[in-house]
């Protein structure tokens, strides 16, 4: 039977029989409202699932012509980056004369509806960003033939395409900048729950912060990386009594909230009392109540690199492993604001 799905689209027939049911119980199953016994829906379910096949809801009689559909798995859309990264690759995939459709999820959730999604409307490929299990997804997504790519998660298989911010140059410039601003006591402020990403951008900034002989004296983090985040850790920093004179910032959404914390509540001065950066380049960074230096991932760049990826996919169904493409890397740039103490002439350079 493994070696029938590898040369054809398992069909109806192939999973009554694996499930010993007939075929008309298969297609009551999955038509909504149709009378089936519990018994025989799960056996029917569990068969499907193992052969990897799918039902078009949206075209059953045309269930193997391709929907054009692509999902969008995301989280937090209240991020100004995501939301504007999102928004282009919505824009490209319409270019590309694909019709994507935004399936949003929450840290910890179960991502079986959204894997039952996928499949019930036969997308022909996904893009899964934010805090959705990469290889839940990933692993569902092989067995029913879906291409994939991940934008900013960690690898999880050769057959699924990566795109990621330059995250070790991140850290890199974020360490050099504070240096050159002449900081050399130096604070954390992140989030508790895990990002890969951001996590990854803070070990590479540790590294290179301690090779220029900056002292980290502090760690303070809030629930989530977004503004309510950053007041969050603010007031950890604040309760902490500890003295710095430069601040890294999980991401600009938490900066934010970082920043306006300490100006309301100690009256902090930046970049006077101490310096603060941040990541990502988001619209509101610029601002110039904020005035924020941070690190710039391209939006559009990100979404054309992860669209392309993923069309290339779809174009070669059966390209094997070892010719996949590598992971594709974004770069990234300073952006040097006021908040490191940039004079306005130079700031957004």
């Amino acid at each position: 039977m493994k070696q029938d799905r590898q040369h054809r689209v398992p069909t109806a027939d192939d999973v009554a029989l694996l499930a010993g049911v007939s075929r008309s119980a298969v297609s009551r199953t999955f038509t909504e409202g149709a009378s089936v016994a519990p018994a025989t829906r799960e056996k029917v379910v569990a068969a499907a699932r193992s052969l990897g096949y799918r039902v078009n809801f949206l075209a059953r009689s045309l269930s193997r012509q391709r929907t054009n559909l692509i999902g969008l798995v995301v989280s937090d859309l209240d991020n100004p980056f995501r939301a504007a990264m999102m928004d282009q690759i919505a824009r490209r995939l319409i270019e590309e004369h694909y019709r994507p459709f935004v399936l949003p999820t929450a840290t910890g959730g179960d991502t079986r509806h959204l894997i039952d999604m996928m499949v019930h409307y036969n997308v022909c490929g996904a893009i899964v960003t934010g805090d959705a299990s990469p290889g839940e997804i990933a692993e569902a997504c092989a067995a029913y033939g879906v291409p994939l790519t991940l934008i900013n998660k960690p690898e999880v298989g050769p057959m699924v395409a990566n795109v990621s911010m330059d995250m070790d140059k991140a850290g890199r410039l974020m360490a050099e900048e504070l240096a050159a601003a002449g900081c050399r006591r130096i604070a954390l402020a992140g989030q508790e729950r895990p990002s890969y990403s951001i996590g990854r951008r803070r070990d590479s900034f540790l590294r290179h912060a301690r090779q220029l002989g900056l002292d980290i004296v502090g760690d303070f983090r809030g629930p989530v990386q977004n503004y309510a985040g950053g007041v969050a850790a603010a007031e950890a920093f604040l309760a902490a009594g500890v003295t710095v004179d430069g601040v890294h910032c999980g991401n600009d959404y938490l900066a934010l909230g970082f920043l306006d914390h300490l100006r309301r509540r100690a009256g902090l001065r930046v970049p006077e009392d101490l310096k603060v950066i941040g990541c990502d380049d988001i619209a509101e960074a610029g601002w110039l109540s904020y005035d924020l230096t941070t690190i710039r991932q391209d939006p559009v760049e990100v979404a054309r690199s992860a669209v392309d990826c993923l069309i290339g996919q779809i174009d070669a169904p059966d390209r094997p492993s070892q010719s996949m493409p590598a992971a594709k890397i974004v770069d990234v740039t300073l952006v040097r604001r006021g908040s490191t103490g940039a004079a306005p002439s130079s700031r957004g350079k």
